[in-house]
């Protein structure tokens, strides 16, 4: 029921600039997809561990191992060997990453300025990276010397560029204004 009211206060907010006719034109929030290289991690099963300890903290789900396609020498990886984590958000547990990212996580980053909204890919998706999973409140702060990274990547049934980040200003994606060239 909820999705609902947002899907049509979307639709609201975005018929006039873009000519919805239908409730249904309006773009939505597909799936949520987190996740993390483990590297040279790959080797310590006990800092693997929390990594996919975290994870699964921070998202509600358990994350899924992403394995290597093919051997590469200089990253001494073999083929099949794990070389990141995976998770991909739905539904309700989305809904609520979605809000603690937007409320809680973008305010508890360092220097934290905003999105660029280049970030943004032709196909409306988003992608973003967060330098530490620490940011997070699921996560303890004691142990600070096993910090990672990780991406999210919000993919949206938006048709373009433009409209992708009308529809991400409208949830409350924290995006810059587009910058002027040239000053």
């Amino acid at each position: 029921m909820a999705h609902a009211t947002v899907h049509t206060k979307t639709f609201d907010a975005l018929k006039g600039d873009f000519g919805y006719k239908n409730i249904m034109q309006a773009p939505r929030v597909l799936k949520v997809v987190v996740g993390t290289g483990v590297g040279k991690v790959n080797k310590d099963k006990k800092r693997l561990e929390l990594v996919i300890d975290r994870l699964a903290r921070i998202t509600g789900q358990a994350p899924a191992p992403r394995l290597a396609k093919k051997a590469i020498a200089n990253f001494k990886s073999r083929a099949g060997d794990t070389i990141g984590y995976q998770i991909t958000l739905r539904g309700a547990r989305m809904q609520a990453f979605l809000d603690k990212l937007i409320h809680i996580v973008f305010p508890r980053m360092k220097d934290f300025r905003g999105l660029k909204p280049a970030t943004i890919d032709e196909m409306g998706n988003i992608s973003i990276g967060i330098k530490e999973h620490t940011v997070f409140p699921e996560t303890s702060d004691e142990d600070s010397k096993d910090i990672f990274g990780l991406a999210v990547t919000i993919v949206t049934s938006a048709k373009n560029k433009k409209e992708a980040e009308a529809f991400l200003r409208h949830l409350g994606l924290p995006l810059r204004e587009a910058e002027v060239k040239g000053k």
